[in-house]
């Protein structure tokens, strides 16, 4: 048993594991040495007379994911039982039913099915609930349940009960499990004269075909293309070779795109183009914002550093790290961070802090200065920081809690039981306002501000202390005014609501190649990137030298 060994010959055991290290390393082996005879000491203790039984596997991922937790967000440590759904969800060939499920209201609804994806070919549609999975009954079941049900071998079927939007008897489905192949390229076309626009959600496989594919038809279209938007916004990365060939497209061959950088030098890698470039001239603006992290970071970060594209948006994520993963035994994982990411001028984009398991910002006095191409000064850490920055216009709070409450999918449910076709994706406009408010009004408004939030907090405290009768007075007085105040914020707040419901609707409809389609016209940095394409002068300055 574990508790009874507690010497340093079992120290000694774990220190001959460990790889040769150097003079200044082999200083720490007494600390570490130290430290595990503590460890296993504090355990023996724990395990032999704490009051109630200690189940050693809790235990002891408790202490390691402590340890883990400690470095950085994306070293993890993965259990026997966790290890089949580790593999599945790190898998870029994902098998499933090709929709985005969720669980509201204790329901298992269909929040949207994919494009040519199993399950919109079987017939589930959004707003679809489904009861039960092979004949169990899906009610008080997690997501990581439900989930390792619906995924499987390609080509097997799933027996599914589901109460399709609208109606109360459940009804027998039966989809069949496949590749969920979600588009990393939604959408591409020209947004304006000669400029030309391309939205790429992920690096999935096939994103750099896929991309040259969309330029060429573009190119195709018009011989006398003036510019390209290139869409990083949201893109959460994925897969470096994919980073590598779209950068491949724009800059010459032989280029360094990246470097990997670790403690064992030995296994630092550049990578570099491969192939010819597409083109090396047509003018490049590629938006990102707070959520375009790994992949998106490296093209971003690569074209700034040789000044190919002009970056337009928001400060990126900052997520600039190579995981592997490692046996450690009884067929548990340990995924841990090896190496760095570093672009052409060799700054590296990872935030150097975390709060909450996000980067920390970091303020650009306290980040090192490197130098582009053409010798301007870009920044390291945290993140790429855009050549023009755009404030974001934030939601009203009241649009925040609606949509984080699933009030526009609710109601997309009853408009598409009434509605079987809108307008086309850019056309079609929401004029049921009125109607909208009815149905919050119906429903309640079952949430709290975070001012109505902080005034109950009050109440409650001046209640429980049995003081200050006169304020607690006004304090709920005030509560009763900020409940009311609810529906002017609702009102006040239209312009917003009527996009979001837009939006819900149209991915209803024609999906997210629709929805992309949809919001082009009324995009601020959208617009900004035309403008911008369309003034010459401008784009050339931006990418000299100041």
């Amino acid at each position: 048993m574990i508790h009874k060994i507690c010497g340093l010959p079992f120290i000694g055991a774990i220190l001959l594991l460990m790889p040769m290290t150097s003079f200044g390393q082999k200083e720490n082996l007494y600390e570490i040495n130290k430290n595990l005879e503590i460890f296993i000491n504090v355990y023996k203790e724990l395990n032999g007379d704490f009051v109630d039984d200690i189940d050693p596997s809790v235990m002891m991922k408790t202490a390691i994911d402590a340890m883990t937790n400690s470095l950085d967000p994306y070293t993890n440590y993965i259990t026997e039982s966790q290890v089949e759904s580790y593999w599945i969800s790190e898998d870029d060939k994902y098998q499933g039913i090709g929709a985005k499920v969720g669980i509201i209201d204790h329901k298992f609804m269909v929040l949207e099915p994919y494009e040519g994806g199993p399950s919109l070919k079987a017939g589930l549609k959004a707003g679809d609930e489904i009861v039960s999975i092979g004949g169990v009954p899906l009610k008080g079941k997690s997501m990581d349940e439900i989930n390792a049900t619906l995924r499987g071998i390609p080509g097997t079927d799933i027996q599914m009960m589901v109460i399709e939007n609208g109606q109360t008897a459940p009804k027998a489905f039966v989809v069949q499990r496949g590749e969920v192949n979600i588009p990393n390229v939604p959408y591409s076309g020209f947004v304006a004269d000669g400029i030309g626009y391309i939205s790429l959600t992920v690096f999935t496989a096939q994103a750099g075909q896929n991309i040259a594919k969309a330029l060429k038809d573009m190119k195709t279209e018009n011989p006398n293309m003036k510019g390209l938007i290139l869409d990083l916004r949201h893109n959460g990365g994925g897969l470096l070779h994919e980073a590598v060939n779209i950068c491949s497209l724009f800059i010459p061959q032989g280029e360094v795109v990246v470097t990997t950088k670790g403690k064992v030098k030995e296994r630092d890698q550049a990578y570099k183009t491969l192939s010819q470039p597409m083109d090396l001239e047509l003018p490049l603006v590629i938006l990102i914002d707070k959520k375009s992290a790994s992949a998106s970071e490296i093209v971003s970060g690569v074209m700034q550093d040789y000044d190919r594209a002009v970056l337009l948006g928001q400060r990126s994520f900052g997520k600039g790290l190579v995981q592997n993963t490692r046996e450690v035994g009884f067929n548990s994982r340990l995924k841990l961070t090896t190496s760095k990411y570093y672009v052409p001028s060799g700054r590296c984009i990872q935030g150097v802090e975390y709060e909450n398991g996000e980067p920390k910002d970091i303020p650009d006095q306290l980040r090192s200065k490197f130098k582009t191409k053409n010798g301007r000064e870009v920044l390291d850490g945290g993140g790429i920081t855009p050549d023009v920055k755009m404030d974001v216009k934030e939601l009203p709070q009241i649009v925040q809690l609606l949509r984080d409450n699933h009030y526009f999918f609710d109601y997309a449910n009853l408009y598409t039981q009434k509605h079987d076709t809108i307008e086309l994706p850019g056309e079609f406009q929401f004029m049921d306002f009125d109607d909208f408010v009815s149905f919050v009004d119906k429903k309640g408004m079952n949430f709290e501000l975070a001012q109505e939030k902080s005034v109950r907090e009050m109440i409650k405290n001046l209640e429980t202390s049995h003081e200050s009768p006169e304020i607690l007075a006004e304090s709920k007085s005030l509560l009763d005014k900020i409940i009311k105040q609810k529906k002017a914020l609702l009102l006040s707040a239209k312009d917003d609501i009527i996009k979001e419901i837009e939006n819900e609707l149209i991915v209803r409809y024609f999906h997210q190649k629709g929805k992309t389609k949809h919001t082009l016209h009324e995009d601020p940095e959208i617009n900004e990137a035309i403008k911008l394409l369309n003034d010459t002068n401008t784009y050339k300055k931006l990418l000299s030298k100041a």
